[in-house]
C-alpha cells in the first residue's frame, strides 16, 4: 500500500517524507508577496543553488545557511503551504488529495515530472541573469 494513503504529513519518516519530492524544482523559484493583498507570484528566477540541469540543489541539507529565505517545507505549518505550488505533493497532500499520475511514487519513474510538462528545467533562468524579479513573474497552468 502507499504510505501517502495511510500516514498523515507528520507521521512520515525521514526517508518517506523526502520520497515525496518529486523534483520539479518549482518551490525553489523565487516568489513574490503583494504587501497590500498578499498574493503570492511566481517567477522563473531559479535560486542560485538550484542546478538547472538536475532540478536539484546543490547544498540541500545546508540551504538554509546560504540561503535563509529558503522555504524548508518541513519546518513550515501546513497552513504555510499556499506558498507551494499547486502540484506540490506536501500541499496536495496537506489539502486531501492524491498524487498525480505522473509523480514518481505514482508512476515508478524518476523522470515522470520531467515527462510531464511539470518540471520547471526548460524554463527556469539563474538569479544571476535576473535584474528586475517583476519583469519575470509567471502564472501556472494547472
Amino acid at each position: 500500500m502507499a504510505f501517502w494513503h495511510d500516514k498523515a504529513l507528520s507521521e512520515m519518516t525521514h526517508e518517506e517524507w523526502e520520497s515525496l519530492c518529486d523534483g520539479c524544482g518549482k518551490c525553489c523559484l523565487h516568489k513574490l508577496e503583494d504587501e497590500d493583498s498578499g498574493k503570492i507570484y511566481f517567477t522563473n528566477v531559479a535560486c542560485r543553488l538550484l542546478d538547472l540541469a538536475k532540478c536539484r540543489c546543490t547544498r540541500y541539507n545546508e540551504r538554509t545557511r546560504y540561503v535563509p529565505e529558503c522555504l524548508d517545507v518541513k519546518r513550515m505549518t501546513e497552513s504555510q503551504f499556499d506558498w507551494l505550488p499547486s502540484t506540490c505533493a506536501y500541499r496536495l497532500l496537506a489539502e486531501g488529495d492524491d498524487l498525480p499520475r505522473w509523480h514518481p511514487l505514482v508512476s515508478g519513474k524518476k523522470g515522470s515530472v520531467i515527462d510531464a510538462g511539470v518540471s520547471i528545467k526548460l524554463f527556469a533562468v539563474p538569479e544571476t541573469q535576473v535584474q528586475d524579479f517583476e519583469d519575470h513573474i509567471i502564472e501556472w497552468l494547472d
